[in-house]
């Protein structure tokens, strides 16, 4: 059961992920809907020097951020987050909540980066959190992806159904989610489709996912031939972040979210081959498409020139073919409270290719989420 509400001067929060895309764009939004809050922001030190640049530009664009940010070096790899025995005596004696958020969001992770960062990292921000006696929830980031190798229906309420996974980044992320769960710490647990820009202005941080059909079709001449991975039937949940951000800020400020998991997803989601389509339509090329089986196509994708060549690495091609469909009942009915709904992608398709069309040889590499 949810703990009430500090009602503090100032509730403390620990926060992982920080100055990463999404870290950066919750922190001014979750200081609007709870000004008291004041956010501990763990750091790696190479990181140091970016997130002080953003805490400052943070606190020119939004005024209510200033004072609110504190930035605390440490790593969640590391035992006790890198913290000294005193530093985290003083970080957890009135800590309150936790967003964490920091992982390695790369579909071709190796499996012994994504276990130290994602697992073992989770776990060691779950060990910091059970020493602090006022906590009160802890809101962690996972992805609809824990879903690995299951099929037909997944739903919020499912976690191991017996699945395999299609790579290590699932593998990992569905390990340390079990390890939210294991912990007994109240928690909201956020499960993200596919994030790509902004509805509104396109923005982004990375290129992946479905951009790497973007890029394919942005290198081969029109008219020509597109490959269409297995049937194209398949459906592919694509969220855009401003509504992964709404909807983590406001289930994150409500006591009525601890203990549930959220599928932040596309109810309607479009499927591969009208997200080709879409995407051709707006970058005003035409292709004939030609069905390549799943396996093949994956093959033909192997060598590390094409990847390179493509900007996509052949474990996206697992996302083009894979029957799976997410229920968000208890996201669609919880966030309608607070007027937050996922838009069809149908309605911002041309934003994302107009940033990309900007941005695509600016924005060359993945990012911190």
């Amino acid at each position: 059961m949810a703990k009430p509400r500090s009602t503090s001067a100032s509730r403390h929060v620990l926060f992982t992920g920080f100055p990463g895309f999404i870290g950066a764009r919750l922190i001014p939004r979750l200081l609007e809907l709870e000004p008291g809050t004041t956010f501990h922001c763990l750091v790696q030190e190479k990181f140091l020097s970016a997130a002080d640049a953003s805490v400052a530009a943070l606190a020119e664009e939004h005024p209510g951020t200033k004072g609110r940010i504190h930035l605390v070096v440490g790593d969640i790899t590391s035992p006790g987050l890198g913290l000294a025995a005193s530093k985290a005596k003083a970080l957890t004696k009135n800590l309150a909540g936790c967003f964490h958020l920091a992982a390695v969001y790369d579909l071709a992770v190796a499996r012994d980066v994504g276990l130290r960062i994602n697992v073992e990292g989770t776990k060691n921000v779950l060990d910091l959190l059970t020493g602090a006696s006022s906590f009160e929830r802890l809101d962690y980031v996972s992805t609809a992806y824990v879903s690995g190798t299951a099929v037909g229906t997944y739903r919020e309420t499912d976690l191991d159904v017996g699945q395999k996974f299609k790579n290590f980044y699932e593998e990992t992320k569905f390990l340390a989610e079990v390890a939210v769960k294991e912990s007994g710490l109240p928690a909201a647990i956020y499960r993200p489709g596919i994030v790509v820009g902004s509805s509104k202005t396109g923005e982004t941080a990375k290129f992946d996912g479905p951009y790497f059909s973007l890029n394919a079709m942005g290198v081969l001449p029109s008219p020509g031939v597109f490959i269409k991975v297995g049937t194209g039937d398949a459906p592919v949940n694509l969220v855009p972040v401003d509504f992964v951000l709404e909807a983590i800020a406001r289930l994150s400020t409500w006591n009525g979210a601890v203990g549930k998991t959220y599928h932040l997803t596309d109810p309607s989601p479009s499927t591969a081959f009208e997200i080709e389509e879409l995407f051709a339509k707006a970058l005003g090329k035409s292709f004939v498409y030609v069905p390549v089986p799943h396996l093949i196509a994956k093959l033909l994708f192997m060598p590390k020139p094409i990847q390179k060549s493509f900007g996509m690495p052949v474990q996206s091609l697992d996302y083009f073919d894979h029957p799976v469909s997410y229920d968000a009942a208890v996201a669609t009915k919880d966030l309608a409270r607070f007027g937050v709904t996922c838009p069809p992608f149908t309605d911002y398709v041309q934003k994302l290719v107009a940033f990309w069309r900007k941005k695509k040889d600016v924005i060359t590499r993945g990012a911190m989420i």
